[in-house]
């Protein structure tokens, strides 16, 4: 079976999403599509089955106002992304691994277990 494409896929989480979600002129529905250069935003009214705003990066009155930002400095209210501090970082990777060791030693214990039935139900 051929490995599907990105564009396959996206269509397919389109697909799947669209038949939850709709939009009315009280509440329209947002979609967003975002390449590699550009991002275009839309909000539709399905049950009148048109597009009440749209919005591009490509826009001549936008592609001005951002033009020489990087993507950090074109949303200014976006949330920054925080770096974690040295404490939560040792809390994080120590939970991960005491996590991998408990998950290694009940699949060690089982193991045994079995090896241990095994040998108890030949010797009868």
């Amino acid at each position: 079976m051929a490995k599907k494409t990105r564009a396959q896929s996206r269509q397919k989480r389109h697909k799947r999403v669209r038949g939850k979600v709709s939009g009315t002129s009280a509440r329209p529905r947002l979609n967003v599509f975002r390449s590699l250069s550009s991002i275009y935003a839309q909000l539709i009214d399905d049950t009148a089955g048109r597009t009440l705003l749209s919005a591009s990066s490509i826009d001549g009155e936008l592609r001005t106002s951002l033009k020489g930002k990087n993507k950090t400095e074109q949303l200014p209210n976006a949330p920054r992304p925080r770096a974690l501090s040295k404490s939560s970082w040792t809390a994080a990777v120590s939970a991960t691994q005491g996590a991998s060791k408990r998950w290694q030693r009940a699949r060690a214990k089982k193991a045994w277990n079995s090896r241990q039935n095994c040998l108890s139900s030949s010797e009868h």
